[in-house]
This record gives structure tokens, C-alpha cells and sequence, in this order.
């Protein structure tokens, strides 16, 4: 009995006996017991109720290939040399690195239920509850360095706004250099990692983790590190389908990699400056220990965020860097 199909039965949010679950799973009650046990400690909540047995606290929908892949079309779907769904893994970035580059031009898709050290940016843990949001990251080989690579994550940030608009989500906003957000809230975030060669091909994994409908215990804790958050389900009539969001969010990033060795960022600045959240509002630069404060004038050709200073407008690549609305909005 694996985790995830002691999981998938109580997936439905409804009350399981112990005794149909061992059952159901061909092993003996202990068992099902053990396998409790191990996944509230892996940290997903179990209710046990007395006589009863036990229940997720809502219905989860758990990632299926089949139902993810649907939303990709045919010509990206062939570019998909490589699908795992797993259950548990320490990040899906570290383990498409670990397995090597694919073929140019070709993609390799990592899907998790639990990431036990979710990367973000200058080394912030990206929190995930279970059931309630997506991690997933995407390998890919460029042939040669393209030209704006350091954009490629702005670019990324489109994709996923266009992906989020095909659910039905409105009112997403992007926030330089890797997030994604709305009504000042962050949503999600982009975190890229690169494996390159001089005059040869570049390794690039695209990390994308989605808050998709929180609870409020996991806002709570989400925000108890200083995170002002938001869902996907916020932005929303009715909330999503998680395989939905999931397959849109690979056709419209594969979208992206199968055109930026050739076109680099030049077709996707105004549709990022479209959707820049900061725009026009005074704002606080953090570089390291540093700050710089000024007013967001968006970006430039290369994707270098502009910061009028005093009159002068200053430009930062993208990198180690945050910015923060000086109101004290995140």
C-alpha cells in the first residue's frame, strides 16, 4: 500500500472505516493505521472520528496525467518526452535537475502532491499545502544561450497569466521579477535554475508553484511568514479544477520555451507591462541589506526593471533582488 493510494481513497472527503479501507487495499487494519499515521506526519490532516474512521478535512483532487494532459495541446503534448506525478518529493526542481537535460527542444514535466523543500527565491521556503495548490517544475534544453535569458521568467510570468484567464481567473497581476499576484497578494511564483555550457546548450528547469484555494488555516500559516497571500480560487468565479489549472499552465509555459530560443522576450514586454502590478507607484527596492526607493517605471526591452530615482531612472536586472510597494503592500 503506497501513500498515494491510501490517499486517493480518502480523497473524496467522506468517512472511511479502517476496516474497508484494509479492505479496499488488500492489507490489514495495522497497516492502514501505520499509513495514517505516516501522512499526518508528512503533514496532512486526518480526521479520525470515533466508531466511524477517518476523512481529509475536504475533498482533494489529486494530479492524474490523463486528466492534466488534456488541456495541452497535441503539438506541445509531443513535446513532452517525460511525465512524473509523484507524491512526495523533496523538490520538484532538484529532481529534474538530478535527471539530466532532456533532448532539445524537448521537455521533461515534474508533478508533486507534497514537495518537503519547495525552493523560492534567495532561499525562502515555498510552502505548499496538500490538495491546495500546485508545484511542478519543467526541464528543458535550448540548442544555445537565447538571447534574453535573464527575461525568461517574465515570460514565464505571461504564460501563466494566460493560462489562469483560460480558468476563468481575472484581475492577475505580475510582479517583477517572478511573481504572480492579485490584489496585491501573492499568488504564485516562478523560480528558474540553469545548467550551461560556453557556446553550447543551456539545462533550464522552470519551477511554478500555485496557491490554488487555501483554507484559512493554511493562509494563516502561509502569511505567518510574512507573506501576504492569494489564491487562484480568489481570482475566480467558482474554483477550478486542479488538473485544469495544471495542464494550462504546461501548454502555455511549453508555449513559451518552444518560441523564446528564437524570439527571445521582445513578443512578450507588452503583454508583461500589460499586466505589471507596480507600474507607476512609488516603490522600495531590496538589494541584500540595501534598499533603494523610488517610483516603478516598468521595464525595459532586456526585462531590467526601471526605478525613476530622484528624477533618474536607474535600471536592476533581474536577480537577488525584491520590490515592495512603499504602502507596505507585498
Amino acid at each position: 500500500m503506497s501513500d498515494r493510494e491510501l490517499v486517493a481513497h480518502l480523497a473524496d472527503g467522506r468517512v472511511h472505516s479502517g476496516e474497508r479501507l484494509a479492505g479496499a487495499l488488500g492489507v490489514s487494519r495495522t497497516a492502514v493505521w501505520k499509513g495514517i499515521a505516516r501522512l499526518r506526519a508528512q503533514g496532512i490532516e486526518i480526521l479520525a472520528e470515533p466508531r466511524r474512521g477517518y476523512r481529509l478535512p475536504a475533498a482533494v483532487e489529486l494530479l492524474e496525467e490523463s486528466r492534466l494532459t488534456r488541456m495541452i495541446s497535441p503539438e506541445r503534448r509531443a513535446r513532452l518526452r517525460g511525465i512524473e506525478m509523484l507524491f512526495d518529493v523533496d523538490s520538484t526542481n532538484d529532481h529534474l535537475l538530478e535527471r539530466g537535460a532532456p533532448a532539445p527542444d524537448q521537455a521533461l514535466l515534474c508533478c508533486c502532491e507534497l514537495q518537503r523543500a519547495g525552493r523560492g527565491r534567495r532561499g525562502r521556503r515555498w510552502l505548499a499545502p496538500f490538495g491546495q495548490g500546485i508545484a511542478m517544475s519543467i526541464g528543458w534544453q535550448f540548442r544555445a544561450m537565447p538571447r534574453d535569458l535573464p527575461a525568461l521568467g517574465l515570460a514565464i510570468g505571461t504564460a501563466i497569466a494566460r493560462a489562469l484567464d483560460r480558468v476563468g481567473a481575472s484581475g492577475i497581476r505580475l510582479k517583477w521579477p517572478n511573481d504572480v499576484c492579485f490584489e496585491n497578494r501573492k499568488l504564485g511564483g516562478v523560480l528558474i535554475d540553469l545548467r550551461a555550457e560556453a557556446e553550447g546548450p543551456v539545462h533550464v528547469v522552470v519551477g511554478i508553484g500555485l496557491n490554488l484555494a487555501l483554507s484559512a488555516s493554511a493562509r494563516s500559516q502561509i502569511e505567518a511568514t510574512g507573506v501576504r497571500v492569494a489564491a487562484v480560487a480568489d481570482a475566480c468565479p467558482a474554483t477550478p479544477a486542479r488538473n485544469e489549472v495544471a495542464g494550462c499552465v504546461v501548454d502555455e509555459v511549453l508555449a513559451v520555451m518552444v518560441d523564446y530560443e528564437r524570439s527571445g522576450f521582445s513578443p512578450y514586454r507588452s503583454e508583461w507591462s500589460s499586466l505589471d502590478g507596480h507600474a507607476n507607484r512609488r516603490a522600495r527596492l531590496s538589494l541584500g541589506d540595501d534598499a533603494v526607493h523610488g517610483i516603478a517605471r516598468g521595464i525595459d526591452a532586456e526585462g531590467a526593471l526601471q526605478l525613476e530615482v530622484d528624477g533618474v531612472m536607474r535600471k536592476f536586472l533581474s536577480g537577488d533582488l525584491s520590490l515592495r510597494l512603499e504602502d507596505g503592500v507585498d
